[in-house]
């Protein structure tokens, strides 16, 4: 019987994220912390399967947001609910704004692994039909969940021009934009990062 293939994610030594200052929540000081937690002298690509039990080590996971803005200026945000296919079973059901997941070691052979690994998810999980403008905008630690202690978001956001970015993944459900201030009066229904990131970036 031929064995199934391991999984190597990128990730750094926990240690090393909390030298550099510890914060839980949302952190908008990106330069600070980016650049050390990049760094080829930190970073290693360990058995996903045990790096998800083991809170020594953050994997690090690009967390991108779509934003259009209707002609009022309103901000709609895509959303959607994660299906039982979806990678993170500890995540299922949940609603989310975030698309991204692990940077593999596989990423690493095509150029810089984290641009390359996020573009890989994003083109995995979603079609975008828009022009866009990226922002890498702050960085994500939750060490109140059992998810949080073992991830570590990157968060950006692409402002697109139109309302047109759709599932390509069938376990993307119930997805579309969705008005901010819609988002907001159902916080407790969205996993704890989408949560973070509405209360940081619109309240």
């Amino acid at each position: 019987m031929t064995s199934m293939p391991v999984e190597h994610v990128l990730v750094i030594p926990t240690q090393h994220f909390r030298d550099l200052g510890y914060f839980q929540g949302f952190c908008e000081d990106v330069g600070r912390y980016l650049p050390e937690l990049l760094s080829s002298l930190r970073t290693s690509y360990q058995p996903r399967s045990q790096m998800e039990q083991d809170p020594s080590f953050k994997q690090l996971i690009p967390y991108v947001i779509f934003q259009y803005r209707s002609e009022s200026g309103t901000p709609h945000i895509f959303q959607y609910t994660r299906g039982k296919g979806q990678g993170e079973q500890r995540l299922r059901s949940k609603r989310s704004i975030g698309i991204g997941g692990h940077i593999s070691s596989e990423d690493a052979v095509r150029g810089e692994p984290y641009e390359v690994g996020m573009q890989r998810e994003l083109s995995e999980e979603v079609i975008i039909e828009s022009e866009y403008s990226p922002r890498l905008v702050g960085l994500l630690n939750d060490d109140e969940t059992e998810v949080g202690r073992v991830h570590l978001g990157v968060v950006h956001v692409f402002d697109v021009k139109q309302p047109r970015v759709r599932p390509r993944e069938a376990d993307i459900l119930d997805a579309g934009f969705s008005p901010v201030h819609e988002l907001l009066k159902d916080l407790h229904g969205f996993e704890t990062w989408s949560q973070i990131c509405l209360k940081a970036l619109y309240m």
